[in-house]
């Protein structure tokens, strides 16, 4: 053996010994990848073929082999790093010749790239990297984010540390409007630095709060990490469960976990939430806790100008705080006592078929004990019980077909026990009374009748509902009794937006804050994928970009506002009325609010069409797409390469050997452990696309074949990943940083500035790892 290494474990140093070559040689990243595939494939089948590349493999074929096998042990459970001690044999790398590996490298490149970049499962959640990307560089052309920085620098520039305070709010909203880190970095550091330094702040910590606010885009949702990621943890995780199950005894992952081994982005957005407003909050405590300390180096300052009538403290906890927090729990207790709730009817013309016990109890012996071992005996005990029950009672009960009268019966029953309120009316009237709140708390002085029309139309919508409407309303004539008090509503909000419009704060917020609800909302509460969403985002985006420039021109925007309202009336159109008009009988009521949907998505896409219009001859279309074309083909790209690499390491058989490693340890917590000190220390000289493309697809089958959540585990290495871009000497945000900071500003300045921020980013993976619970609430109390 050269060197006394084994050939495998050459193999792999010469790898990644050319893929730290190509990325120092100055090439970029994206094509230094897949040139680093190449070369080391090359150099590894030279050293092959010259017989100097022996590796040490297990001998299948001896007696203590067998005895292992005799004794129920799976084949993939038996390696030489569990049992140093079995007989082994002298083998090349590639025991058929290279020439074999690279005929299946070739063929399974081809395949992969179908499967992954052209025409496979993962294509439509990979769109949404582009959507996302097209929106964040949309609403950065835009100079969003030079009106948050003014806003938010006079609202929190006369606390201590006040104005790195603004910086954390604006980069933890930027996160979750735009989710591009170079975007958010170069923008902030154009803007906010400067009056920083000017304010006598810390230049450490000015640069550092900086560059760490800039990368929370990569984990606050929509984060294009995580769509990478998720597209990779949904089947790691679903291979490595199903090799588990099997390695166990059982049959499949369902038997053998009680579950589908399933994980979504949808879900991975919903568990990111609480971890990046975690993270957000450290950054903002040790900004204001520096400046309490030293409170010389980041000293209170108050900004002159502004706008928007002077709350007292009492208005501004009654309709900020008291009111807002009222409506809100009077609408989630109203949906406790089933006052409110879903008021849906339709009865399958099936039957359900007769719930099953809680785990599968028809096993082999070998999986029954793995099962015992996993979930406790307690609930198998359960299971048994429960198929106990169903065998007794003459096995599961099929679906069968429901006749008329029982189908009558049914739907009898559930128009009795169907809430007053339906879900729609009371969640859309309760946020048009949230409008008329913050009004009311951002004008206290002003004319107080609108808004009291505008309440009263909430309330006698509410009433109205409950008293006028039912479950077998038709959807025609309960618009119609609504109408009055929704005109009343509308007429309120109306005179509420002009009220808003006049607090600076709210003005600058508002529209961002809207298009951040509708996307993330849209994931979060279950309606859609991130696909769709990040469309919706993108759009909304243009549109709200030409609405901006519109004014700044001082002409109407008013077409653009139009078109918005058009994307509500289409969606309210949606949920209220059926439009489905291939339907033998369609009635008038349905038919009017099908040509209203169509009326209004054509005219929503004449809207965007427009607003693309205005960018364009503006000039800022064009850097638009540019750059999105630009980071998009980077991400493709650097797929396309690391896919060719992660087919070299597999070729010699790299990478079996590093999870035959891995699996030696017995418990998954030093796995994963490990996994997560090599991320890190990787996260030094590798940027997080190459870290997700090359690294997770080897180590994944290894850290979601265990007990642990995959959306932990996801999210815990997203957090990780996050750190690369502060970690010298290749972290991106200190690039991005130092090209536009002020000659006075030192790279040793921004160096020393980020090294708290990386520390509070390991203390938020402690916090993690000791409370999990944090990343798993919000997917189990929201829809996936």
């Amino acid at each position: 053996m050269l060197f006394g290494l084994d050939g495998v474990e050459i193999g792999l140093i010469i790898v990644f010994l050319c893929l730290f070559g190509g990325i120092l040689s100055g090439f970029p990243v994206a094509f230094a990848i897949g040139g680093a595939g190449v070369i080391s494939f090359a150099i590894i089948a030279g050293l092959d073929s010259a017989g100097l590349l022996i590796h040490q493999a297990v001998d299948t074929g001896s007696q203590a082999y067998n005895a292992l096998i005799s004794q129920g042990l799976h084949p993939d459970s038996i390696t030489a790093f569990r049992y140093p001690e079995l007989p082994r044999y002298e083998t090349p790398v590639f025991p058929q010749g290279w020439e074999t590996a690279m005929d299946r490298n070739i063929s399974f490149v081809v395949n992969r790239m179908n499967e992954r970049v052209l025409a496979g499962q993962s294509i439509e959640t990979l769109l949404a990297v582009l959507m996302f990307v097209l929106m964040g560089i949309t609403l950065e052309r835009s100079k969003i984010a030079n009106d948050l920085l003014t806003t938010m620098a006079r609202v929190f520039g006369p606390l201590p540390g006040g104005l790195a305070v603004s910086v954390v709010v604006v980069g933890a909203f930027l996160a979750a409007s735009t989710g591009i880190v170079g975007a958010t970095v170069v923008t902030m550091g154009l803007l906010s630095l400067p009056t920083m330094l000017k304010n006598k702040y810390s230049p450490e910590l000015a640069t550092g709060v900086i560059a760490a606010s800039g990368t929370l885009g990569q984990i606050i949702p929509p984060s294009i990490v995580i769509v990478l990621l998720g597209t990779l943890a949904g089947d790691l995780y679903s291979a490595a469960q199903e090799k588990r199950a099997v390695i166990e005894g059982c049959s499949d992952a369902l038997t053998y976990l009680g579950q589908a081994a399933v994980v979504s982005v949808g879900t991975l957005f919903q568990a990111a939430i609480l971890p990046g407003i975690m993270l957000a909050f450290m950054y903002g405590a040790y900004a204001f806790g520096y400046a309490m300390l030293k409170p010389h180096k980041a000293p209170p300052v108050v900004f002159e100008g502004g706008s928007g009538e002077v709350s007292t403290k009492r208005e501004a906890l009654t309709w900020y705080l008291f009111v807002p927090v009222g409506l809100i729990a009077a609408a989630v207790l109203a949906g406790m006592v089933n006052l409110a709730g879903s008021q849906d009817v339709s009865v399958d013309s099936y039957t359900d078929i007769s719930q099953g016990a809680v785990l599968r109890t028809n096993v082999s012996e070998q999986c029954q004990v793995s099962m015992i071992e996993l979930h406790g005996q307690e609930k198998w005990d359960l299971a048994v019980a429960q198929q106990k029950a169903i065998d007794d009672a003459g096995g599961a009960v099929a679906s069968t077909k429901r006749t008329p009268e029982e189908i009558e019966a049914v739907r009898a029953e559930k128009i009795a026990d169907a809430p007053l309120i339906s879900t729609g009316v009371l969640i859309g009237f309760t946020l048009l009374g949230l409008v008329l709140s913050m009004a009311r708390g951002a004008h206290p002085t002003a004319d107080v009748r609108p808004l009291l029309i505008g309440g009263a139309g909430i309330a006698l919508a509410l009433i109205a509902d409950a008293a006028f409407i039912s479950p077998i309303t038709s959807p025609g004539r309960g618009f119609m009794i609504l109408l009055i008090p929704l005109a009343m509503a509308l007429y309120g909000c109306r005179h509420a937006t002009g009220m808003l419009s006049k607090n600076e704060l709210l003005r600058v917020v508002f529209p961002p804050l809207v298009l951040i609800v509708a996307v993330l909302g849209s994931i979060l509460g279950g309606i859609t994928n991130p696909t769709p969403a990040a469309a919706l985002g993108a759009g909304g985006a243009i549109m709200l970009a030409a609405y901006r420039k519109l004014r700044e021109e001082e002409k109407s925007g008013k077409l653009i506002i139009w078109s918005a309202l058009s994307i509500l009336v289409m969606i309210l159109a949606g949920t209220d009325f059926d439009l489905r008009v291939s339907r033998s009988d369609v009635p008038f009521e349905d038919w009017v609010a099908f040509f209203v949907a169509q009326g209004a998505y054509h005219f929503a896409l004449f809207g965007i069409l427009y607003g693309c219009w205005v960018l364009f001859r503006s000039g800022v279309l064009t850097p638009i797409v540019r750059e999105t074309a630009k980071v998009t083909s980077m991400v493709f790209t650097i797929l396309i390469g690391s896919q060719l690499l992660n087919l070299v390491v597999i070729s010699f058989g790299g990478e079996e050997y590093i999870q035959q490693f891995l699996e030696s340890f017995d418990d998954e917590f030093t796995v994963f452990l490990l996994v997560m000190l090599v991320l890190f220390v990787l996260g030094f000289v590798l940027d997080f696309l190459e870290i997700i493309y090359i690294v997770i697809p080897i180590v994944g089958p290894v850290i979601y074949g265990g007990d642990f959540d995959p959306k932990w585990v996801t999210i815990m290495i997203a957090v990780n990943l996050q750190t690369s871009f502060l970690t010298p000497p290749f972290g991106f945000a200190l690039f991005y940083l130092r090209g536009v900071a002020p000659k006075e500003v030192t790279t040793g300045h921004i160096y020393r500035g980020i090294i708290p921020f990386v520390l509070i980013q390991v203390i938020g993976l402690a916090i993690l790892w000791f409370v999990p619970s944090i990343v798993t609430i919000v997917p189990n109390l929201l829809p996936n």
